[in-house]
């Protein structure tokens, strides 16, 4: 799977360094070409010359050839890669990495990387379990990076636990695992929609819910990392993608959100409907802003367009839609009930009984149910991965 990759080798200054020279080795014999970057402090863990001499390429760490003056162009480095891995990446890295930090040239082609960018964290299990190392490491997963998790084992500091890089061999391993079902979706055109909508009361304020988009945008890109071309249409939300394979289409409202799905629909292979939608808007928008004259204020509703059950009518064989429920009560009867009503194939059902589940948080606890009453329960993952369960669920529809 590794065959023909082009791969960027980001070292950084930790002792588990010195396992780079080994990963550079397998990823080598596997047939990738591995181009090594290292961080200034890396070198004081191993020397470039044994990872140019493994790699066959002339190692990268600054901007400039001291020698001839040449410069090295971390923008077009960073476009020509299939893939991105920093290993190790060390807590202070991983901090830059989550907040834009570019003060080397590793950074440099991380900011500027349109690849996939999988990491392999190494440090102390204390550092691992601080607070700031935690969000720092949620940040960068959010942004739509692969964080290999390091493993139990003994530490440069002598303590046992958590914070050892994973072997060279269990990396590889991500490696192929990551490129083998990266174009099992190659070809397919696929419709997301993400995230909340918000429908006008007046020029200033909005019915909405609490959707952060983060689990839509999350399956857009396990979708567009697995080949396929995706039109994401979202409401507000402070989520963002950089994938190439991704198209954002911003919307504020149920009626837009609605006619922009159903013009993108009948072109696409795949539809998962991952936002919240809002059943009801005012049925007229005051021009102005509502003044606080009276004790109390009444608006008249009217339901907005379903667009699931809109989908739902149109698709056609072939086209696979996925919905989603979120329910308190009956959970999994009012789903199949969704999932038979919207002539969806699969529903990903949320309960708001589950910890940890639903708007808001960075995890989701999900069971997939399809046309035929199977339902598959997962624990309690983050968003990341339980996006990967649904995408698999696609992969394998049959």
């Amino acid at each position: 799977m590794l065959r023909g990759k082009r791969i960027i080798l980001g070292v950084c200054g930790g002792i588990a360094a010195y396992k780079s020279a080994v990963l550079t080795r397998l990823m080598v014999k596997a047939g990738a070409s591995v181009q090594p970057v290292m961080t200034p402090s890396a070198h004081d863990f191993i020397t470039p010359l044994t990872l140019s001499t493994l790699s066959k390429h002339p190692v990268r760490t600054s901007f400039s050839d001291p020698n001839t003056g040449s410069w090295h162009n971390h923008v077009e480095l960073a476009n020509e890669a299939d893939a991105l891995l920093i290993a190790p990446a060390t807590a202070n890295t991983i901090a830059k990495m989550a907040n834009g930090i570019c003060d080397n040239f590793l950074l440099s082609v991380y900011l500027s990387a349109r690849c996939p960018v999988i990491i392999a964290p190494a440090m102390d299990l204390d550092m691992l379990a601080h607070p700031a190392t935690r969000v720092n490491l949620d940040t960068i997963k959010s942004f739509g990076n692969i964080v290999i998790d390091p493993v139990h084992g003994e530490l440069a500091s002598g303590l046992v636990g958590n914070g050892r890089m994973a072997e060279p061999e269990e990396i590889l391993e991500h490696l192929e695992q990551f490129f083998a079902s990266e174009n099992k979706l190659a070809g397919k055109k696929v419709l997301v929609t993400a995230g909340p909508t918000f429908e006008a009361i007046d020029p200033v304020r909005f019915i909405g819910n609490h959707s952060s988009g983060k689990m839509g945008f999350a399956i857009a890109e396990e979708l567009a990392r697995a080949g396929a071309t995706v039109e994401l249409v979202c409401g507000p939300t402070n989520q963002h993608t950089k994938h190439p394979r991704i198209n954002v289409n911003p919307v504020t409202s149920a009626d837009e959100m609605h006619a922009i799905s159903t013009s993108i629909f009948p072109n696409t292979d795949i539809a998962v409907l991952a936002a919240a939608v809002s059943d009801y808007k005012p049925k007229t928008k005051a021009p102005q802003k509502i003044k606080k004259n009276d004790d109390s204020l009444t608006l008249e509703l009217t339901k907005t367009n379903d667009i699931a059950a809109s989908l739902g009518k149109l698709k056609h064989n072939g086209q696979i839609v996925v919905g989603f429920a979120l329910e308190t009560e009956n959970e999994e009867t009012n789903a199949f009930k969704k999932l038979t009503d919207k002539n969806f194939d699969l529903i990903v059902l949320n309960s708001l009984n589950d910890e940890g589940a639903g708007f808001g948080y960075d995890t989701n606890k999900i069971t997939i149910i399809n046309r035929q009453h199977q339902s598959r329960s997962f624990a309690l993952k983050d968003k990341r991965s339980a996006a990967k369960d649904i995408v698999q669920a696609i992969i394998e529809y049959p």
